[in-house]
C-alpha cells in the first residue's frame, strides 16, 4: 500500500466546506462520507477529512481554533502559475479568503495563500525545479 496522508479538519458547515473543496479541485469520496464527515481527495495519496465539530470532538477534546487562528499551513503543488492564480480566485469566490499573506514570488517558485471558510490555511504553489538556483 502507498503511504498516504489524511488531513483532518474541523468544519462548522460540512456541506459548505464540501462545496468549497470541490470548487478548488478536490473530489469527494462517498465511501468515507456521511452526515458527520466527508473525505475530499486531492490525489491518490492525499485526502482531506472534513469533520463536523461534533465528530471532531470524538477524536480530541482540544479546543477548535477560531477562524482567525493559524494552526498549520498546508501546501498544494500545482502545474503552473495560472493554476495558482485560479485556485486563489476560486477560493475567494466560494467562501474562502484569497491572499491572506503577501504573494510569494521567487522566480522558480510562486505561491499564494488562502483560507477555507473555517480559516484553515492553504498555500497554492508552483515550482520549476529546473531553474532552482545552484548553491
Amino acid at each position: 500500500m502507498s503511504k498516504m496522508i489524511f488531513v483532518n479538519l474541523p468544519v462548522a458547515d460540512l456541506k459548505k466546506s464540501m462545496a468549497f473543496y470541490a470548487a478548488i479541485g478536490f473530489v469527494n469520496n462517498p465511501h468515507f462520507t456521511d452526515d458527520t464527515a466527508a473525505c475530499m481527495v486531492w490525489s491518490e495519496t492525499i485526502h482531506v477529512m472534513l469533520l463536523t465539530h461534533a465528530k471532531w470532538r470524538t477524536f480530541t477534546e482540544r479546543p477548535i481554533p477560531d477562524a482567525g487562528a493559524s494552526e498549520v499551513m498546508l501546501a498544494l503543488s500545482l502545474d503552473d502559475r495560472a493554476a495558482v492564480d485560479a485556485m486563489n480566485d476560486t477560493a475567494a469566490a466560494n467562501g474562502g479568503t484569497a491572499d491572506i499573506n503577501p504573494v510569494q514570488e521567487h522566480g522558480f517558485m510562486y505561491g499564494r495563500d488562502l483560507t477555507d471558510p473555517d480559516g484553515h490555511v492553504w498555500e497554492a504553489f508552483w515550482m520549476d525545479p529546473a531553474v532552482i538556483p545552484a548553491d
